[in-house]
């Protein structure tokens, strides 16, 4: 029986599992959001909500704390100047699990873990931003090239596909009209001379 043991190994030792744990830590609190299992989201979540209540504190003790799992200075500084000041008046639950499905090949199943102030927009360039902010599961899937966003290109490339097609069907009908109108010219030409060949009478001399 597994009484008081906590935590899930992963598949790995100890030190591997803490080295993930870093890797995964200086992503999220370089770009606010990563595609991980939810395994691994679940195990994340709450190193990641200790180091951001730590660096709320903005201590010399809590930076010295966060740099062991954060080894990266500059992520380090992003935490205490960026991600800790807007989380100033929350008590805790700075991040949120949202669930894609299964992966293909290992069927896994696939999360995002993020901050909850993460605005996709703000992350977008500016051509990229949408005025329709759309539902998380939108969002979410919107990492992949599906959603609201996709399905909209995706009309948008049919309609484009109909009009081509109407316009050329216009030109082909006005490049065929002029050659009927010369081809209806030239029979009644040739009529109009084999009448005029017979009206005329051979002369007798």
């Amino acid at each position: 029986m597994r009484h008081r043991v906590h935590g899930r190994k992963l598949g790995r030792t100890s030190s591997h599992r803490k080295a993930l744990f870093r890797n995964q830590l200086v992503a999220l609190f370089t770009h606010d959001r990563i595609i991980t299992t939810v395994c691994k989201a679940k195990e994340l979540r709450p190193i990641a909500e200790r180091m951001v209540t730590m660096a709320r504190t903005g201590t010399l003790a809590a930076r010295r704390r966060v740099a062991v799992m954060v080894p990266d200075k500059a992520v380090a500084k992003r935490l205490f100047d960026d991600i800790a000041p807007r989380f100033a008046d929350r008590p805790g639950g700075y991040t949120r699990i949202m669930r894609l499905g299964r992966r293909h090949g290992d069927n896994a199943e696939l999360a995002i873990i993020e901050f909850v102030d993460y605005e996709l927009a703000d992350h977008q360039d500016e051509g990229e931003k949408s005025s329709k902010k759309g539902s998380f599961l939108d969002r979410a899937k919107g990492m992949f090239g599906g959603g609201a966003a996709a399905a909209d290109a995706t009309g948008a490339d049919a309609e484009g596909v109909e009009a081509e097609s109407a316009d050329a069907a216009d030109e082909s009908v006005e490049a065929a009209a002029p050659a009927e109108e010369s081809s209806a010219v030239e029979p009644a030409a040739d009529e109009a001379a084999d009448v005029a060949d017979e009206g005329e009478e051979p002369k007798t001399t």
